[in-house]
């Protein structure tokens, strides 16, 4: 009987349900879901967005993407706005409500990348990272 592969997604998910645990609880005291997060996190670093170039960038479906739009855009963290020229393209960006709570977040969220570092090592986690971005790009 042959041996059986280690499952690379299966391993990829508990990894990374191993570091939500760090970041879940301050997620749930600023009541936000992690794809909420996904996206204030990337419009911060990013600025607008196109909301198709948001999904792919916070690995969202688009029409899931739609929701936490909605839900954030009701909560006042975001607003949406119709292109001008095609009014088929809708534009993403941070409410200044919404750059207030990524920035009451940014220290508790840094604070846990410190422990997550201490216990695995920085070198370690620099390599992870490294081999994550090799993985991201090898082709179908």
């Amino acid at each position: 009987m042959t041996e059986t592969r280690p499952s690379l997604t299966l391993s990829l998910l508990q990894a990374r349900e191993a570091a939500m645990a760090f970041f879940r609880p301050l997620l749930n005291e600023h009541d936000l879901t992690e794809q909420q997060w996904r996206v204030i996190r990337i419009l911060h670093q990013q600025g607008e967005l196109e909301s198709h170039q948001l999904a792919h960038l916070a690995c969202i479906l688009k029409p899931s993407m739609t929701g936490v739009v909605s839900r954030l855009e009701r909560d006042g963290l975001v607003c949406r706005r119709k292109g001008t020229e095609d009014q088929r393209r809708v534009f993403v960006t941070l409410t200044d409500s919404g750059r207030a709570s990524f920035d009451a977040m940014r220290e508790g969220m840094e604070a846990n990348y410190r422990k997550i570092q201490a216990q695995f090592g920085e070198d370690k986690l620099q390599q992870l990272l490294q081999l994550l971005n090799e993985l991201k790009r090898v082709e179908p």
